[in-house]
Protein backbone atom coordinates (compact mmCIF):
# COMPACT_ATOMS: atom_id res chain seq x y z
CA UNK A 1 0.00 0.00 0.00
CA UNK A 2 2.91 2.36 0.99
CA UNK A 3 3.92 1.82 -2.89
CA UNK A 4 1.08 2.52 -4.14
CA UNK A 5 0.64 5.76 -2.28
CA UNK A 6 4.15 6.96 -3.16
CA UNK A 7 3.65 6.12 -7.11
CA UNK A 8 0.31 8.07 -7.05
CA UNK A 9 1.84 11.15 -5.18
CA UNK A 10 4.86 10.74 -7.31
CA UNK A 11 2.79 11.16 -10.54
CA UNK A 12 0.44 14.10 -9.34
CA UNK A 13 3.27 16.20 -8.45
CA UNK A 14 4.77 15.74 -11.63
CA UNK A 15 1.90 16.96 -13.20
CA UNK A 16 1.60 19.93 -10.91
CA UNK A 17 5.45 20.65 -11.99
CA UNK A 18 5.00 20.19 -15.71
CA UNK A 19 1.46 22.35 -15.18
CA UNK A 20 3.44 24.82 -13.15
CA UNK A 21 6.01 25.81 -15.50
CA UNK A 22 3.78 25.72 -18.59
CA UNK A 23 2.41 28.25 -16.71
CA UNK A 24 4.96 30.83 -16.67
CA UNK A 25 6.10 29.47 -20.53
CA UNK A 26 6.31 32.27 -22.24
CA UNK A 27 9.30 32.93 -24.62
CA UNK A 28 12.10 34.65 -23.28
CA UNK A 29 12.62 38.51 -24.04
CA UNK A 30 15.20 39.09 -26.85
CA UNK A 31 15.21 34.92 -28.07
CA UNK A 32 15.83 34.63 -31.60
CA UNK A 33 13.92 31.62 -32.41
CA UNK A 34 16.50 31.36 -35.86
CA UNK A 35 19.54 30.96 -33.79
CA UNK A 36 17.93 27.70 -31.94
CA UNK A 37 18.59 24.55 -32.90
CA UNK A 38 15.37 22.71 -34.21
CA UNK A 39 13.20 20.29 -32.43
CA UNK A 40 12.41 19.76 -28.43
CA UNK A 41 16.18 21.22 -27.62
CA UNK A 42 15.38 24.68 -29.28
CA UNK A 43 11.63 24.95 -27.85
CA UNK A 44 13.19 24.73 -24.53
CA UNK A 45 15.76 27.18 -24.69
CA UNK A 46 13.05 29.35 -26.45
CA UNK A 47 10.66 28.72 -23.38
CA UNK A 48 13.68 29.46 -20.95
CA UNK A 49 13.65 26.52 -18.69
CA UNK A 50 16.05 24.09 -17.53
CA UNK A 51 15.80 20.99 -16.44
CA UNK A 52 18.15 19.19 -13.16
CA UNK A 53 18.40 15.81 -11.45
CA UNK A 54 19.70 15.80 -8.51
CA UNK A 55 20.97 13.42 -5.16
CA UNK A 56 22.00 13.75 -1.82
CA UNK A 57 21.70 13.24 1.79
CA UNK A 58 19.82 15.40 4.89
CA UNK A 59 21.56 16.09 7.85
CA UNK A 60 19.78 17.57 11.02
CA UNK A 61 16.77 16.28 12.99
CA UNK A 62 13.33 17.33 14.89
CA UNK A 63 13.93 20.10 17.41
CA UNK A 64 12.22 22.30 20.04
CA UNK A 65 12.58 25.73 19.81
CA UNK A 66 13.90 27.10 22.12
CA UNK A 67 15.26 23.84 24.26
CA UNK A 68 12.43 23.27 26.55
CA UNK A 69 13.33 22.98 30.30
CA UNK A 70 12.18 19.15 30.50
CA UNK A 71 15.14 18.24 28.38
CA UNK A 72 18.28 18.65 31.10
CA UNK A 73 21.14 17.51 28.27
CA UNK A 74 21.25 15.91 24.98
CA UNK A 75 23.66 12.70 25.69
CA UNK A 76 24.09 12.00 22.08
CA UNK A 77 22.90 12.43 18.69
CA UNK A 78 22.80 10.42 15.84
CA UNK A 79 21.88 11.80 12.07
CA UNK A 80 21.57 8.47 10.37
CA UNK A 81 21.97 7.92 6.55
CA UNK A 82 19.07 9.71 4.91
CA UNK A 83 18.87 10.16 1.04
CA UNK A 84 17.09 12.40 -1.45
CA UNK A 85 16.69 11.97 -4.90
CA UNK A 86 14.22 14.47 -7.26
CA UNK A 87 13.83 16.82 -10.06
CA UNK A 88 13.82 20.56 -10.50
CA UNK A 89 12.28 22.78 -13.36
CA UNK A 90 13.58 26.45 -13.76
CA UNK A 91 11.56 29.16 -15.91
CA UNK A 92 13.99 31.66 -16.62
CA UNK A 93 12.37 35.20 -16.92
CA UNK A 94 15.22 37.13 -18.84
CA UNK A 95 17.69 35.75 -21.56
CA UNK A 96 20.30 36.86 -19.31
CA UNK A 97 19.05 34.30 -16.49
CA UNK A 98 19.22 36.38 -13.95
CA UNK A 99 15.76 35.90 -12.29
CA UNK A 100 13.81 32.39 -12.41
CA UNK A 101 11.63 30.36 -10.73
CA UNK A 102 11.49 26.86 -9.64
CA UNK A 103 9.51 23.56 -9.39
CA UNK A 104 10.55 20.49 -7.93
CA UNK A 105 9.78 16.94 -6.67
CA UNK A 106 12.00 14.74 -4.89
CA UNK A 107 11.49 11.66 -2.11
CA UNK A 108 13.39 11.79 0.90
CA UNK A 109 14.61 10.50 3.87
CA UNK A 110 14.22 12.55 7.50
CA UNK A 111 15.39 10.88 11.29
CA UNK A 112 17.35 11.00 13.87
CA UNK A 113 18.44 9.12 17.03
CA UNK A 114 19.33 10.59 20.56
CA UNK A 115 19.76 10.27 24.03
CA UNK A 116 18.77 12.88 26.75
CA UNK A 117 18.31 13.37 30.58
CA UNK A 118 14.80 14.68 31.18
CA UNK A 119 12.61 15.92 33.91
CA UNK A 120 9.02 16.28 34.31
CA UNK A 121 8.76 15.10 30.50
CA UNK A 122 5.35 14.20 29.02
CA UNK A 123 5.50 10.76 28.58
CA UNK A 124 3.18 7.41 27.67
CA UNK A 125 5.00 4.27 28.23
CA UNK A 126 3.82 0.34 27.76
CA UNK A 127 4.75 -1.23 31.11
CA UNK A 128 4.00 -5.32 31.23
CA UNK A 129 0.58 -4.89 28.66
CA UNK A 130 -0.28 -1.60 30.99
CA UNK A 131 -0.30 1.73 29.51
CA UNK A 132 0.93 4.94 31.88
CA UNK A 133 0.97 8.35 30.96
CA UNK A 134 2.21 11.28 33.66
CA UNK A 135 5.70 13.05 33.76
CA UNK A 136 9.07 10.72 33.07
CA UNK A 137 11.98 11.79 34.76
CA UNK A 138 15.68 9.98 33.52
CA UNK A 139 16.92 8.64 30.69
CA UNK A 140 15.20 8.74 27.25
CA UNK A 141 16.11 7.14 23.81
CA UNK A 142 14.33 8.47 20.60
CA UNK A 143 14.43 7.28 16.97
CA UNK A 144 12.63 9.29 14.66
CA UNK A 145 12.62 8.18 10.66
CA UNK A 146 10.31 9.48 7.84
CA UNK A 147 9.81 9.07 3.93
CA UNK A 148 8.62 11.62 2.10
CA UNK A 149 7.54 13.04 -1.21
CA UNK A 150 8.41 16.96 -1.42
CA UNK A 151 7.35 19.96 -3.50
CA UNK A 152 9.46 22.40 -3.30
CA UNK A 153 8.65 26.20 -4.57
CA UNK A 154 11.22 28.71 -4.90
CA UNK A 155 12.70 31.83 -6.75
CA UNK A 156 15.90 31.78 -8.44
CA UNK A 157 18.50 34.34 -8.27
CA UNK A 158 21.74 33.70 -10.53
CA UNK A 159 24.29 35.78 -8.60
CA UNK A 160 27.09 35.17 -11.42
CA UNK A 161 28.22 32.34 -14.04
CA UNK A 162 28.37 29.91 -11.50
CA UNK A 163 26.57 30.39 -8.44
CA UNK A 164 22.42 30.80 -7.97
CA UNK A 165 20.36 30.84 -5.19
CA UNK A 166 16.67 30.28 -3.91
CA UNK A 167 13.97 30.63 -1.52
CA UNK A 168 10.80 29.84 -1.02
CA UNK A 169 8.21 26.90 0.52
CA UNK A 170 7.37 23.58 0.39
CA UNK A 171 4.93 21.27 1.02
CA UNK A 172 5.33 17.96 1.89
CA UNK A 173 3.67 14.30 2.15
CA UNK A 174 4.34 11.50 4.71
CA UNK A 175 3.54 8.05 3.52
CA UNK A 176 5.84 6.54 6.64
CA UNK A 177 6.61 7.84 10.00
CA UNK A 178 8.10 6.25 13.18
CA UNK A 179 8.85 7.90 16.34
CA UNK A 180 9.43 5.51 19.16
CA UNK A 181 11.38 4.75 21.56
CA UNK A 182 12.44 3.64 24.92
CA UNK A 183 12.77 5.15 28.83
CA UNK A 184 15.23 3.37 31.77
CA UNK A 185 17.02 4.48 34.58
CA UNK A 186 14.48 6.70 35.87
CA UNK A 187 10.45 7.22 37.47
CA UNK A 188 7.27 7.94 36.11
CA UNK A 189 4.84 9.86 38.06
CA UNK A 190 1.19 8.84 36.44
CA UNK A 191 -0.88 11.78 35.86
CA UNK A 192 1.20 14.56 37.07
CA UNK A 193 4.45 15.50 38.65
CA UNK A 194 2.75 14.13 42.29
CA UNK A 195 0.95 11.07 41.39
CA UNK A 196 1.94 7.36 41.84
CA UNK A 197 5.85 6.62 41.35
CA UNK A 198 6.96 4.08 38.67
CA UNK A 199 11.10 3.11 38.99
CA UNK A 200 12.93 1.86 36.51
CA UNK A 201 16.58 0.57 37.95
CA UNK A 202 19.17 -0.71 36.13
CA UNK A 203 18.48 -2.66 33.28
CA UNK A 204 14.68 -1.73 33.89
CA UNK A 205 13.38 0.09 30.37
CA UNK A 206 10.28 0.91 29.15
CA UNK A 207 9.30 1.63 25.43
CA UNK A 208 6.63 4.31 23.76
CA UNK A 209 5.69 4.76 20.49
CA UNK A 210 4.31 7.91 18.42
CA UNK A 211 4.62 7.14 15.35
CA UNK A 212 0.73 7.09 14.90
CA UNK A 213 0.67 10.81 16.06
CA UNK A 214 3.03 12.40 13.60
CA UNK A 215 1.86 14.42 10.70
CA UNK A 216 1.00 13.25 7.32
CA UNK A 217 1.17 16.92 5.87
CA UNK A 218 4.21 19.38 6.34
CA UNK A 219 5.17 22.65 5.09
CA UNK A 220 7.69 25.08 5.44
CA UNK A 221 10.92 27.37 3.89
CA UNK A 222 14.07 26.20 1.82
CA UNK A 223 16.64 28.54 0.64
CA UNK A 224 20.18 27.51 -0.41
CA UNK A 225 22.71 27.63 -3.14
CA UNK A 226 23.43 25.88 -6.45
CA UNK A 227 27.13 26.09 -7.79
CA UNK A 228 28.32 24.70 -11.47
CA UNK A 229 31.44 22.56 -10.68
CA UNK A 230 31.60 22.00 -14.39
CA UNK A 231 28.99 22.04 -17.62
CA UNK A 232 26.45 20.12 -16.38
CA UNK A 233 27.61 19.26 -13.00
CA UNK A 234 26.10 21.23 -9.38
CA UNK A 235 26.93 21.02 -6.37
CA UNK A 236 23.79 22.31 -4.05
CA UNK A 237 23.63 23.03 -0.18
CA UNK A 238 19.72 23.49 0.87
CA UNK A 239 18.62 24.20 4.53
CA UNK A 240 14.90 22.67 4.72
CA UNK A 241 13.16 24.76 7.88
CA UNK A 242 9.69 23.06 9.12
CA UNK A 243 6.96 25.63 9.98
CA UNK A 244 4.77 23.40 11.81
CA UNK A 245 5.84 20.65 14.28
CA UNK A 246 6.15 17.06 13.43
CA UNK A 247 3.18 15.59 15.96
CA UNK A 248 -0.30 16.53 14.78
CA UNK A 249 -1.68 19.42 17.23
CA UNK A 250 -4.67 17.08 18.89
CA UNK A 251 -1.51 15.31 20.20
CA UNK A 252 -0.39 16.68 23.98
CA UNK A 253 1.46 14.01 25.48
CA UNK A 254 4.89 16.11 24.41
CA UNK A 255 3.90 19.29 25.60
CA UNK A 256 6.15 21.50 23.22
CA UNK A 257 6.43 21.21 19.15
CA UNK A 258 9.13 19.76 17.90
CA UNK A 259 10.43 21.27 13.88
CA UNK A 260 12.03 19.67 11.31
CA UNK A 261 15.42 21.75 10.57
CA UNK A 262 17.71 19.86 7.70
CA UNK A 263 20.75 20.91 5.61
CA UNK A 264 20.45 18.66 2.31
CA UNK A 265 24.28 18.34 0.47
CA UNK A 266 24.38 16.15 -3.04
CA UNK A 267 25.02 16.95 -6.72
CA UNK A 268 22.91 17.86 -9.78
CA UNK A 269 23.13 16.90 -13.28
CA UNK A 270 22.00 19.73 -15.53
CA UNK A 271 20.74 18.93 -18.96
Amino acid sequence: MKISIFHKLAILGMLFAVFSVNAMAEPVPGYNPSEARDGITGRIIALGLEFEVNAGTNIGGAAPLPLPGEIREINSYSPNLNLQIGGTATKWFDVEKRWGAAVGIRFETKGMETKATVKNYGMEILENGKILKGNWTGKVQTKYHTQQLVVPITAVYRVNRRLKVNFGPYLSYAFDNDFDGYVSDGYLREGNPTGDKYVFEGDAMASYNFSNDLRKFQWGMQGGVSWSAYKHLLVNANLAWGCNGIFESSFKTISFKMYPIYLNVGFGYLF
